[in-house]
């Protein structure tokens, strides 16, 4: 809602006695507080002009220099106000806040006091990684506020001392009298005073694709901002006629300064980064409690504190799942990097994961949807039948009248041709008359002859006269006089009316009444088209009221929907994922729209209006019943994406002007337009769709699955890897057995079996049914139950096999250190199937073509190869403790290891 003049800052009352204001009289007095407080209660959109500029103590003359001085120092600058950035220092600490970190800290500076600096200096560098791209991600300069403070006119002319002046915009103070011309980017929101033909491209803030016609009358309180004509807006533009407005809010207190504000909304955390805190915290207890009970249960047992420390430290190194931080950015910049294959640019990586996550789209309409043009949908001859556009050809006996139809629609009109490098023709000016130009040149129903003929007389569209009209004079000299507008206006003027066959019979304003009803009960804007012919010898200016017309018929037109969106909103619905359409659009427009989308529910549009009055429970009830919220504000569509979070809903936003801007940043992934879209919502998102097509969304989570599969496998991996090395030593300090690894050992294991296989996880590409189910519930962790079971029992199961080996090798009189490499190689390998099986929740291994995952493979095999090469190479064997195995012994642990995968695929489906 627009804010009233005092709403900008609260003055204290020594300020207002300080404001001085002339009414262009030769007296002035002060602007007291009981009046302040009245405008207070205004609605500048409902106020008429006179009572405006009374309540604001100005008039057409403008305000005195002395006087905006004045007003300057108690109200501030017109210029937007941006956010505090968050100290360097802070976000730097922030990176290291997490338990797992804090964990793998101790163990670093421990592992270090041991001498394995190897180990020290890799977990060290994937501490200092994961800190530096989670500071470079959140120290990103918020730019969506310099986008916003771009849009503010440097310059702008005005009313000053009773002469125009050009100042600077920033100096502008509610009072001033703004001057507008075509071209004029509005310095402040201004209630009109005068206009003359002016248009005002407000795509930005309403989202639709006509220009706002402007006037001066007061418009109802309560009017949806798309629909206070008197006012213009600060930030939009001029795109044709003339106007005079006094500004009645500046800076922060505009409609665009209120935008700017709900911009620095906070996104809260994705749903990954949720529940890595949850897991992280988890992990990190868990680790530490083992690590308590084997160094306690150590030394008790053995009476070897020292030893038992060192055994303590190292099991926590080996289980700690360091690399998981790594895994993850991995991951998702594997996502990014398919993501931009498919016309999706991520400015946010953790939008990656979080597309896969979505339950609800936001969508705006125009451009995203739509195509962000009027095209003519469909004709009605006379008072006949409507057609679709793209039938007109089947019947020959009909060309003639509907060439006398959208012949007559081309030639009293003010769309500029024009054609571009490739040899195209691109069309400028008004939506109406781009619309029925294109249809007539694409239908071949207007020639060059025609479009060269003579403009003798023309009246432009005006809305108090609700038509235009054109008289053109044909290189025979026969002239002909056109009119187009709104179809009673234009059936007022007609006598007769044309048939089928382009003959004239006498006018039936029921036939047209209903073509006209039935055209607009399906969201188009109906246009009624006229002509007749006059004597070459008349005196035309008695022709300009157009009288005694033949109504040719009637032309509906609508922003058309982009190609393949309805099949892309049908996935959507596939995947679990509805689709509500937000515009600024009339309710029966988007209605229309909606349907010819597929989107359900569409008879039960809510409004922005409707909300005003609504609480939170009511509205969310509200969205579940609808896929249609028009007439909405840029407030209204941030509290319906607030609203849908507050359910549990994750939700992605789709928008390309500055009024999209606060929901894109408040939502959980805000995605923008690339081509059409402002840098304003550009500079808010999380990602860019370089196409400006809704159907690539659908492909970005399909990416924002796997990407999050990959993730799943990897966490699986590691926490299975993790959970049998525990239980293993675990078990072997309780049961007082030989040591089972040496800490040495247990740094290796976490090298070998963890060193790249994990990370490899993350170059899966997927299963190819990741929109084939809906999205993972918003209570599941970092693994589903299904595969915590799996983690369970397949590390149980190798814990155990590991430590019977190893038991049955010692009694049988083996040497330790064969015993230990035993039981190590075996652990190894039990890694190397787990790693494979966990590339898939739900396909066999047999199912999935190895070579899909390259870089697993030759990564599992290399990490196979280490071991058996330090195994036989006495020096690393020496300093590791291992012996060289028998082929006997190899073939015992691929069969043992074979076995785990009974546990890790029999739940497959």
């Amino acid at each position: 809602m627009t804010k009233n003049l005092p709403n900008v800052k609260r003055p204290s009352n020594q300020q207002l006695s300080a404001v001085q204001t002339t009414d262009n009289s030769p007296t002035s007095r002060q602007l007291g507080t009981g009046e302040m407080q009245a405008n207070q209660e205004a609605s500048w959109h409902a106020l008429p002009t006179q009572e405006t500029l009374t309540q604001l103590k100005t008039g057409r003359k403008g305000l005195t220099a002395s006087e905006c001085q004045n007003r300057l120092d108690l109200f501030g600058p017109n210029a937007l106000e941006g956010a505090k950035a968050k100290p360097k220092w802070k976000l730097v600490l922030e990176q290291f806040a997490s338990p797992l970190i804090a964990v793998l800290i101790v163990c670093g500076i421990i592992t270090v006091f041991l001498g394995h600096y190897v180990d020290a200096a890799a977990i060290f560098l994937v501490l200092i990684l994961n800190a530096i791209i989670g500071y470079v991600q959140e120290s990103k300069a918020d730019k969506a506020v310099e986008a916003l403070t771009s849009l503010a006119s440097p310059t702008t002319r005005v009313m000053r001392d009773g002469v125009s002046a050009t100042i600077d915009a920033a100096d502008l103070v509610p009072g001033d009298m703004v001057l507008l011309e075509s071209g004029d980017r509005v310095p402040a929101d201004l209630r009109l005073i005068e206009t003359l033909h002016l248009k005002i491209d407000e795509s930005m803030l309403t989202g639709e694709s006509e220009d706002a016609r402007k006037q001066t009358d007061a418009v109802q309180a309560d009017a949806a901002l798309g629909d206070r004509t008197n006012i213009a807006f600060s930030g939009t533009m001029v795109t044709s006629g003339r106007g005079q407005g006094v500004v009645v809010a500046t800076g922060s207190d505009t409609e665009l300064g209120e935008i700017n504000d709900l911009v620095h909304v906070s996104k809260g955390m994705t749903p990954l980064q949720k529940i890595l805190k949850r897991a992280e915290t988890g992990i990190a207890i868990a680790v530490i409690l083992v690590a308590v009970f084997v160094f306690i249960g150590g030394a008790i047992l053995e009476g070897n504190p020292a030893q038992a420390f060192l055994s303590a430290v190292s099991l926590v190194v080996a289980s700690m799942p360091e690399a998981l931080p790594i895994v993850l950015t991995v991951a998702m910049a594997l996502g990014v990097s398919r993501m931009a294959q498919y016309n999706a640019i991520v400015r946010s990586l953790p939008a990656v994961e979080t597309l896969g996550s979505i339950t609800v789209i936001g969508s705006d309409k125009t451009g995203t949807l739509t195509q962000n043009r009027m095209s003519v949908e469909q004709v009605a001859i006379g008072g006949g039948q409507a057609q679709q556009v793209e039938k007109l050809s089947g019947d020959p006996s009909q060309e003639t009248a509907f060439r006398s139809l959208l012949k007559a629609g081309a030639l009293t009109n003010e769309a500029h041709r024009a054609t571009d490098e490739q040899g195209r023709t691109v069309y400028s000016g008004d939506a109406v008359d781009m619309a029925m130009a294109r249809v007539a040149d694409e239908t071949g129903m207007v020639s060059r002859e025609d479009l060269g003929s003579t403009i003798e007389l023309q009246t432009p569209y005006e809305p108090e006269i609700l038509h235009s009209m054109t008289i053109r004079r044909s290189s025979d000299g026969r002239l002909t006089q056109y009119v187009k507008g709104a179809p009673d206006a234009v059936m007022a003027m007609c006598q007769t009316m044309q048939d089928n066959q382009g003959q004239p019979v006498p006018l039936d304003t029921d036939a047209i009444h209903a073509a006209y009803e039935q055209m607009g009960s399906q969201g188009l804007r109906v246009i009624g088209v006229a002509s007749r012919s006059i004597d070459p010898d008349d005196e035309l200016q008695s022709h300009k009221r157009a009288h005694d017309m033949t109504f040719l018929g009637l032309e509906g037109m609508l922003d058309p929907p982009r190609e393949g969106v309805r099949e892309a909103i049908a996935d959507c619905a596939q995947a679990g994922i509805r689709v509500i359409m937000i515009t600024g659009d009339h309710p029966v427009t988007a209605a229309a729209i909606g349907q010819r989308l597929g989107l359900e529910h569409t008879d039960q549009a809510l409004t922005g209006s409707e909300m005003l009055g609504m609480s939170d429970e009511v509205l969310a009830a509200r969205l579940r019943e609808t896929s249609i919220a028009a007439r909405v504000s840029p407030q209204d569509k941030l509290r319906i994406v607030e609203t849908l979070q507050d359910q549990g809903e994750v939700v992605a936003v789709t928008g390309d002007g500055v009024n999209d801007a606060p929901a894109l940043k408040a939502a959980s992934v805000g995605i923008a337009m690339g081509e059409s879209g402002t840098d304003v919502a550009r500079e808010a998102s999380d990602v860019v769709l370089t196409d400006d097509n809704f159907v690539t969304i659908t492909q970005a989570v399909r990416q924002g699955r796997v990407t999050f599969k990959a993730i799943r496998g990897s966490a699986f991996f590691l926490l299975a890897t993790a959970a049998a090395a525990m239980i293993a030593v675990g078990v072997n300090v309780i049961a007082d057995m030989p040591l089972l690894f040496l800490p040495l050992q247990m740094l290796w294991i976490n090298f070998v079996t963890n060193g790249v296989q994990d990370i490899a996880l993350g170059f899966e590409p997927g299963d190819g049914d990741e929109l084939n189910s809906p999205p993972r519930s918003g209570s599941e962790g970092l693994l589903s139950s299904i595969l915590w079971v799996r983690v369970a029992v397949c590390g149980l199961w190798m814990a155990t096999c590991v430590l019977v080996l190893f038991h049955m090798s010692v009694i049988s009189g083996m040497d330790l250190a064969q015993a230990r490499t035993l039981a190590l190689t075996l652990l190894v390998l039990f890694n190397f199937f787990v790693a494979m099986s966990a590339r898939s929740q739900n396909k066999l291994i047999i199912q999935l073509n190895p070579l899909d995952n390259k870089f697993l493979l030759l990564a599992s095999i290399v990490a196979l190869g280490i071991h058996a090469g330090a195994m036989y190479w006495p020096a690393l064997a020496g300093v590791l403790g291992m012996a060289p195995l028998s082929l006997t012994q190899w073939v015992l642990c691929l069969a043992i290891g074979l076995t785990v995968l009974i546990f890790s695929e029999g739940d497959k489906s």
